[in-house]
């Protein structure tokens, strides 16, 4: 790097080098002497800035390069007018020359301007202008480092803020070290059911705080005094003093909520029925959400059909010092590891003809038996639902309302068993297939339980003239949750650990059990269902589920670490939750909403309890407040989103038309990327095949130069070896010779 005196020294010299080139008295070669001086000084610089780490060597340069170039132009144009800025390459060279200085420092800018051949005013007139084009280009500059400063600094407060939301997030994640641990001992695949079981908890916990809110809270605003006794009894029953709180339906208000005359009027009928719906709305929207994001996460992505093989082997964290966490994370990518080498082996199995016509047949009669069963107990529950009636007027026994809930209760924890018994006839080659087989007898064996309650409570409990018959459905609902989950926490506390008992103790050959994906999934579905339809007559029922649901976590966590093994076939689950979800929107969520539109559009209100109480039916409820928006000029928007958007039937047949065009899309968005992967995998096998050809080849030829060299060396070797002797001889007599020179020399007379 030159200091600032030896660029002054370059300066001064190239100031002097005019004035001792060019003289004076042949001012027609002044312009031939001008160029020499020029490139003079041009190699000058070049010679004197040839470092090129050195920024103010390369701006002058830069500069004396420019400077160059407009003397160039000038004396090109005409020896006599030298000194003569008219034309327009005087013009170019003054704005290369201005360009030129303008990146420069200030005291540079003040040398290389002194240094130019030019009159004072010139050279004021040229800082000038210098110094003019430099505040442009800064104030432009600085607005646009402003606006760039501005859009940097929203971006990385962006990404703080959600990088700290993640963290904050994943801290107060649920259960997320027990998460870790069971998905590395058991895998993916029972894992998959804790992931549903917190997902449905999320749920509960949103639709309880939208009832509580909106439904619960107001209510306890209007005293109304409870003349009933509480006995405990009612935990069981939900009758008796539970009746006249705000758990049921019967209890609510149908007037006003207004406190003061200044206070704003709450009207509970519209409170209550679009509580329900936007809860109702929020779901529906929130599983085609979740359906989305999982469906292009497991099905869409060209990762998940990689095997995750870049995953497990660049994938170790060595910030991970703990000897815990260490042994976690080595079963987790142990457990990944037998997941891929059994997807791999799953499908290079073939059968041969006759093994297919067996596993067909044992299908076959596998459906024809699990159908059957279905049948027949779909067919007892309607029989015990329809003389429930009886029953309960015949036996005054409080406890006599839970022998409905306590039937279906059985059926619904034995029929399952006796499906995942079939699994020893038909041994299907791959457990994902096993479970979705279980899957989808059992959701339909419970849809049909739940469908034929649902028309037993809204044709027979309905249209009995009871005094309130929407809190006695939610009671119905109440009981069969409840009993439920009784049955659940005893299935595993009492039946899973004696089926561990009886496997370790007697029967040695059958061992610990594995952990039923299909048929607990089920159990949470069918619970879900319930209380999606029990929340319109029983607003607490999202509160209750949420407990149990908390409770249950905790109980399957400690029966899965007593008395399950990890499955026998391992296998990747990261497509199950999809499936789960879409279950739980069809038909489950579906057949809700189809039950809550005819209680809403086609029953009749109770008389004397309800907020609907006087209506001739649940809708028109909305009907009257429209009516009374329209009106009132303000609220015209709101009866036309009503007419054209909600009450339309247009609408909804274009939305579902959209969303089966984007299925669709998403669809073949998928086939494509499967097809396009194949391709791809097969092009990197092709790659690999050349590869190893071509390796095969350069290791042929290399051999072969080997083999050329040595047969040429030992030729050669063997033609030196000839030749030894007569060199021998040679230099034997070339010594003598010189021997005996030397002597002569030395004696001159011998």
């Amino acid at each position: 790097m030159f200091s600032d005196d030896q660029l002054n020294e370059i300066i001064v010299e190239a100031e002097n080098v005019p004035s001792r080139v060019v003289p004076e008295k042949t001012p027609v070669n002044s312009s031939f002497s001008m160029v020499s001086s020029i490139s003079d000084i041009d190699m000058t610089d070049s010679q004197s800035f040839g470092n090129p780490d050195d920024k103010k060597s390369k701006q002058l340069l830069r500069f004396s390069t420019s400077l160059n170039e407009s003397f160039l132009q000038t004396l090109h144009r005409s020896p006599g007018s030298v000194g003569i800025d008219t034309s327009h390459e005087n013009i170019q060279g003054g704005q290369k020359l201005i360009a030129s200085l303008i990146p420069m420092t200030s005291r540079d800018r003040i040398k290389a301007i002194r240094s130019q051949p030019r009159t004072m005013e010139e050279k004021r007139n040229l800082k000038k202008m210098v110094d003019k084009e430099k505040s442009k280009q800064s104030h432009r500059i600085l607005e646009f480092n402003c606006c760039a400063q501005c859009l940097n600094s929203v971006s990385q407060a962006y990404r703080r803020s959600k990088n700290s939301l993640s963290e904050l997030l994943s801290y107060i994640s649920l259960w997320q070290k027990t998460f870790k641990v069971i998905g590395g001992k058991f895998g993916t695949s029972v894992l998959s059911y804790f992931n549903f079981l917190r997902w449905l908890l999320k749920f509960n916990i949103f639709s309880f705080i939208v009832t509580f809110s909106f439904i619960i809270i107001p209510q306890f605003t209007v005293p109304e005094k409870n003349t009933l006794q509480f006995t405990g009894l009612e935990f069981f029953t939900g009758a008796g003093y539970f009746q006249d709180t705000v758990m049921y339906y019967g209890f609510y208000t149908n007037s006003t909520v207004q406190h003061g005359s200044s206070g704003a009027p709450y009207n509970m009928q519209l409170a209550y029925i679009f509580t329900t719906g936007a809860c109702l709305i929020v779901c529906f929207f929130s599983l085609l959400f979740s359906m989305a994001r999982y469906f292009r996460n497991n099905f869409i992505n060209p990762h998940i059909y990689s095997r995750g093989i870049t995953k497990l082997i660049f994938c170790w964290d060595f910030t991970v010092t703990h000897e815990r966490a260490v042994k976690l994370k080595q079963k987790n990518l142990s457990t990944e590891i037998r997941e891929n080498l059994s997807e791999i082996r799953q499908e290079n199995v073939k059968l041969t003809l006759n093994q297919q016509l067996i596993h067909v047949s044992a299908h076959l009669a596998a459906w024809v038996v699990s159908t059957g069963v279905a049948i027949a107990c779909c067919v007892a529950v309607y029989y015990l639902a329809e003389n429930n009636s009886e029953f309960l007027k015949n036996h005054q026994n409080p406890g006599a309302v839970l022998l409905l809930p306590f039937l279906v209760s059985c059926i619904n924890l034995a029929t399952p068993r006796l499906y995942s018994l079939f699994r020893l006839v038909e041994r299907y080659e791959t457990p994902r297939r096993e479970v979705y087989v279980l899957l989808i007898r059992n959701i339909f064996l419970k849809i049909s339980i739940i469908g034929i309650l649902c028309y037993y409570w809204l044709n027979i409990v309905a249209q009995a003239g009871e005094e309130c018959w929407e809190t006695l459905i939610g009671q119905e609902i109440y009981r069969l949750l409840l009993m439920d989950f009784v049955f659940s926490l005893a299935d595993s506390l009492l039946g899973e650990f004696l089926r561990r008992l009886i496997g370790m103790q007697f029967p040695t050959s059958l061992g610990l059990q594995e952990f039923d994906i299909a048929r607990n999934v089920l159990e949470l579905i069918y619970a879900q269902t319930l209380v999606w339809i029990g929340t319109f007559f029983c607003p607490l029922l999202p509160f209750i589920q949420m407990i149990t649901l908390f409770i249950m976590f905790y109980v399957k966590n400690i029966s899965l670490m007593m008395n399950f093994q990890p499955p026998s076939k391992a296998w990747r689950a990261s497509q199950m939750m999809t499936f789960f979800i879409f279950l739980l929107f069809f038909p489950s969520f579906t057949g809700v909403l189809c039950t809550l539109a005819i209680t809403i559009w086609r029953l009749k209100p109770s008389a004397d309890c309800g907020p609907f109480r006087g209506l001739p039916f649940f809708i028109h409820s909305i009907y009257s407040w429209i009516d009374t928006l329209s009106k009132r000029p303000g609220y015209l928007w709101v009866v036309w989103i009503y007419q054209n958007l909600i009450g339309s039937v247009h609408f909804f047949f274009i939305l579902t038309l959209i969303v089966l065009i984007i299925t669709y899309l998403y669809w073949q968005i998928t086939e494509g990327r499967k097809i396009m992967i194949r391709l791809l995998h097969e092009q990197i096998i092709n790659e690999g095949k050349d590869k190893m050809f071509l390796i095969e080849k350069l290791a042929k030829l290399q051999d072969m130069e080997k083999r050329a060299n040595t047969s040429s060396f030992t030729v050669e070797r063997r033609d030196v070896e000839q030749t030894s002797p007569l060199h021998v001889r040679e230099h034997n007599a070339a010594h003598d010779l010189r021997f005996r020179r030397s002597v002569q020399e030395e004696n001159p007379k011998v």
